[in-house]
Order: C-alpha cells, then sequence, then structure tokens
C-alpha cells in the first residue's frame, strides 16, 4: 500500500446484509444475497464543497456533509433491501422500508474524520411491494424517509425533551407556577363573604366542567413557560440521552437488528485493518477491534454537549419561542459538532480526541456485535470497490465513469 493510499480516511455503514463503504470521492455497497453470492453497487461520489465553494466554510461544510451523507445512506440501504431478499419466494418476501430513529448503526467518519452515514437509519421488515413499483417511487420515498427522519427527531429530541423537563420544573417547584389560588387573589374584593361565596361558586364550576376540560386545564398549568437555565438545560440533555439510549437498546433486542450491529462490526474491523496497512483479508480483519472511535455515535453525543451549551445562553419566557429557537440553532449545533469531531480528529491520539468519543466507544458495545466471517468478506469487498473508483493522480473526481 503506497503512503498516499494510506492516507485515505474511509468510513461506512452496516446496511440489510450488507456494507456501505465511503472513502474520500467514491461509495460503495456490497450485499450478501440469499444464495450466498455477494452482489456490489459502486460509484463516485463527489465532494459537494468542490463545485460549490461556499460549502468549504466552517459550519457549513458540516451541514453539507450531513445531509449528502443521509441521502446516501438512504440509498445504500433501498438497494441492500431489494437484493437480500431479490430471491425470497413472493409469499414470504420481505422488503425492508426505512425506519429513521434516534439509533445509530453507522460507522467511522468520512474525508473530514467524522461519519459519513446516517444517525437513525433502522430496517423494519414489511411486505414486499413489486421491483417497479419500488422503483417508480424510488426517489419519492427517499425524500419520504428524509422528511419523517427530520419530523421525527425534532419531536423526540427537542420537543419531547423541552416539554417533559418544562413540567418537571413546575412540578417538583422548581420554577413557579400559575395557580387558581394565585390568579383568584389578584380580583378585587369587597368582603370576606363575598369572597366566600365566589370560592364556592368557582368550585362548582370546575365540578360541573367535563373531564377532559378539567385535564387541559391541568396539562396547562404545567405548560407554563419556565426561562430555561443551566440546571434546566441539564435535565433537558438528560432527558434526551435517555430516549437515544432506550431506542438503541430496544432496536438491539430485535433478530434483524443484531444482524445489522454485526456488519456495523465487521465494518469496523475492517476500517482497522485499512488504518494499520494490512492486506485486506478476513483473517486480518477478524482479530481487529469491533468499537471505532470516530464512529457516528461520538457524533451525537457532541451534538448533545453542544446544545446544552448554546440552549443556555439563547432563552426566552416563551415556551413556544425556546422551541422555535432550538429549531433554528440545530443546524449551527451540528455543524459546530462537525467541526468539533474533524478537528479533534487530527489528533487521535490527543487527550481532547480521546475524551470526546470515550462515551461514543462505550455506546458501541450495544452497537456493534461480533461479526462471522462471512460478514467480515462482505465489508471488505465493499472497501475493495470503493477504493477502485478513487481518482488517480492527476483525474479529476467529477470525471463520469466509464
Amino acid at each position: 500500500m503506497s503512503t498516499n493510499e494510506r492516507d485515505l480516511i474511509v468510513g461506512g455503514q452496516a446496511v440489510i446484509e450488507g456494507v456501505m463503504m465511503r472513502t474520500p470521492n467514491a461509495y460503495a455497497v456490497a450485499v450478501r444475497k440469499a444464495d450466498g453470492t455477494i452482489v456490489n453497487i459502486a460509484a463516485r461520489l463527489p465532494k459537494w464543497s468542490d463545485k460549490y465553494p461556499l460549502l468549504k466554510l466552517p459550519v457549513l461544510r458540516g451541514g453539507a456533509v450531513l445531509v449528502q451523507s443521509m441521502g446516501l445512506g438512504i440509498k445504500a440501504l433501498n438497494y441492500s433491501a431489494n437484493e437480500a431478499f431479490a430471491d425470497a419466494e413472493e409469499a414470504e418476501a420481505k422488503e425492508v422500508q426505512v425506519a429513521l430513529t434516534p439509533a445509530v448503526i453507522e460507522g467511522e467518519g468520512d474525508f473530514a474524520g467524522v461519519t459519513g452515514a446516517v444517525p437513525g437509519l433502522f430496517p423494519i421488515p414489511t411486505q414486499k411491494r413489486a421491483k417497479d413499483e419500488m422503483k417508480k417511487g424510488g426517489t419519492s420515498a427517499a425524500a419520504g424517509s428524509i422528511i419523517f427522519a427530520i419530523i421525527f427527531n425534532i419531536l423526540l429530541f427537542i420537543a419531547a425533551p423541552l416539554l417533559l423537563t418544562n413540567a418537571l420544573f413546575i412540578a417538583a417547584g422548581w420554577a413557579p407556577s400559575p395557580s387558581p389560588a394565585a390568579v383568584s387573589s389578584t380580583a378585587p374584593s369587597n368582603s370576606g363573604g363575598a369572597t366566600a361565596n365566589a370560592g364556592e361558586s368557582a368550585d362548582r364550576v370546575v365540578a360541573s366542567e367535563a373531564w377532559h376540560v378539567r385535564t387541559w386545564r391541568s396539562v396547562r398549568n404545567y405548560l407554563s413557560p419556565v426561562r430555561p437555565s443551566i440546571s434546566f438545560n441539564l435535565i433537558d440533555g438528560i432527558i434526551r440521552l435517555t430516549f437515544f439510549l432506550i431506542m438503541i437498546f430496544s432496536f438491539s433486542l430485535l433478530k434483524d437488528i443484531r444482524r445489522v450491529f454485526q456488519y456495523h462490526g465487521a465494518e469496523h474491523k475492517t476500517v482497522f485493518t485499512w488504518e494499520a496497512g494490512l492486506p485486506l483479508t478476513v483473517d486480518n480483519a477478524r482479530p481487529q477491534p469491533r468499537q471505532h472511535p470516530r464512529c457516528g455515535t461520538s457524533f451525537l453525543m457532541v451534538v448533545m454537549l453542544v446544545s446544552l451549551v448554546l440552549f443556555s445562553v439563547i432563552k426566552f419566557d416563551s415556551l413556544l419561542y425556546n422551541f422555535l429557537v432550538r429549531l433554528a440553532l440545530f443546524p449551527l449545533v451540528a455543524g459546530l459538532s462537525y467541526e468539533i469531531i474533524r478537528l479533534s480528529a487530527k489528533k487521535e491520539g490527543g487527550w481532547v480526541f480521546k475524551l470526546i468519543t470515550r462515551p461514543g466507544v462505550w455506546l458501541q458495545n450495544i452497537t456493534t456485535q461480533e461479526p462471522d466471517d462471512l460478514q467480515l468478506e462482505v465489508a471488505i469487498e465493499a472497501l475493495k470497490e470503493s477504493l477502485k473508483l478513487e481518482p488517480q493522480a492527476g483525474e479529476s473526481a467529477w470525471a463520469p465513469l466509464s
């Protein structure tokens, strides 16, 4: 292996019965079919920043990489689903649709040192559709999956933690909340008797209200805005992290997902083999670690820490405004997190990189499983096919494939 080849940073993603590998300018997906054969698809993957120089700017480049990675990951999953079940009987055949959740199954970073795959893609077996129908709806399905991913993650990681933390602060008495007594105390009164009569009248009105009206009144009390503080955002982050861990653990219990986690481990071992400068063989890949410090899990951990800081600085007394500002800051959070991982990855032996990536490495005890030799073989083929498409010296990455 030449020095230039060894300098190539590679990454990938586990897919259905296979692996997608990505090099700086190309990608390949290898899948083992039901009959045991391995099929693959490969193509050049130019960097958007080469065509749009504006995307080379810090923070912006992170957003571009993540968007491109999401589209590529969905494409790889759809291809693997079609190939893995292509030979199954129609009555028993399955199509694996892409269900987007907060759990991570992708591997190491792309050329910049962070994930080149998609956070939150999990395959869910459903009834198979005809291939022609799938081809016709492929583009719309991919777009729909991305939209669903965005909405799902907004609800689960922004809206739900914010609402729960707000309600917790009010219920625990850590923040003032309006009460009927407080409201009634502001009304003028002429005498103690009038006040007592007014109170009895209010009690009768409340008692006569329908249950859903009383429930909504109680819910509104817990929706009273609490101005976020450091402690507020810390609890908000803990809730967000808890959702993340529960999702990963829940999906790890599914048999089909465990196989995806095995391919995730195979992908990591293959990348380690490449980085060690060893020939890409099963024997060399087998003893490698299955946890990699540049796995996308580490990126998501950094996202949570960056959001904790930003959300503590920019805050309002309105629950709606706090939600909207978190939504608006999400691209900035992702871009800053990308830059942090990118800078720290340049010194992988440094204590900063180790500190940032350690939680992600621990979490990979769940998101990766020990692969067998057949799975390692698939991951190795994917990387080899992607490396074949890397442009040679003097060749442009935008050159068309022959």
